[in-house]
Order: C-alpha cells, then sequence, then structure tokens
C-alpha cells in the first residue's frame, strides 16, 4: 500500500484542507499547485492516489488525468477530483475512472474513499 497522495489545487486553501485531512489520516501528502506541477512532481514518483481540483490554470484536472493515464507507471492511479463544477456528465465524458468529489466535501469521506483506492 502507497501511502502517498499528490494533491493538486491552485488554492491555498484547498490544498490545506485536503493535506490536513490526508496527513491526520496518516498519510504522506505532495502539494502541486496546478496540473503541470503535479505532472513535475509525479515523475519517478510511488503516489498512491492523486487528488486533483478541476480548474486550474495552465493543465487542469481533466488534462492532468489524460496525461497520466498516457503513462505507463501512472496509468492505473486513481485519481479523485473535487469540484464545485455542477456540470460533472459534461466533463465525466472525458475522463473515464476516476472518482468525483463535489465541494464542498466530507473530510471523512475523503479519506475513506483515498482508503478504499488504495486496496
Amino acid at each position: 500500500m502507497h501511502k502517498k497522495v499528490l494533491i493538486v489545487d491552485d488554492s491555498d486553501s484547498g490544498r490545506y484542507v485536503v493535506s490536513s485531512t490526508l496527513i491526520n489520516a496518516g498519510y504522506e501528502v505532495v502539494q502541486a499547485v496546478n496540473g503541470k506541477d503535479a505532472l513535475e512532481k509525479i515523475d519517478g514518483a510511488k503516489i498512491g492516489v492523486v487528488s486533483t481540483d478541476l480548474n486550474m490554470p495552465e493543465v487542469n484536472g481533466i488534462e492532468l488525468t489524460k496525461q497520466l493515464r498516457g503513462t505507463a507507471e501512472h496509468r492505473s492511479t486513481p485519481v479523485i477530483i473535487l469540484s464545485a463544477e455542477s456540470s460533472r456528465a459534461h466533463w465525466r465524458q472525458q475522463v473515464n475512472e476516476c472518482v468525483w468529489i463535489e465541494k464542498p466535501f466530507n473530510c471523512k469521506k475523503l479519506v475513506d474513499i483515498v482508503r478504499k483506492l488504495e486496496q
């Protein structure tokens, strides 16, 4: 089991809430400010789960997921997309096999989902 989660969000407060929630649950976290930063930080890293915001500058959560799916190393790395975006159906068509959590979210639910995805 990988106990490392990559947290991707352009909002400082968004990264803080997700990171502190997962750190308190015993996870190690790596933080990235957008998808481009995440791709640089994940290269060669052993990441168990990626949690990403949907709307970010440079590389958004959808494009990040597509790029991860295009690599042998992270093709099957579970991705959680956190979003306040109400039109999830439109976005879901663009990426497969992601867990969508609507903001604001329940911290316990996030931890439960990360644990389940790691199995």
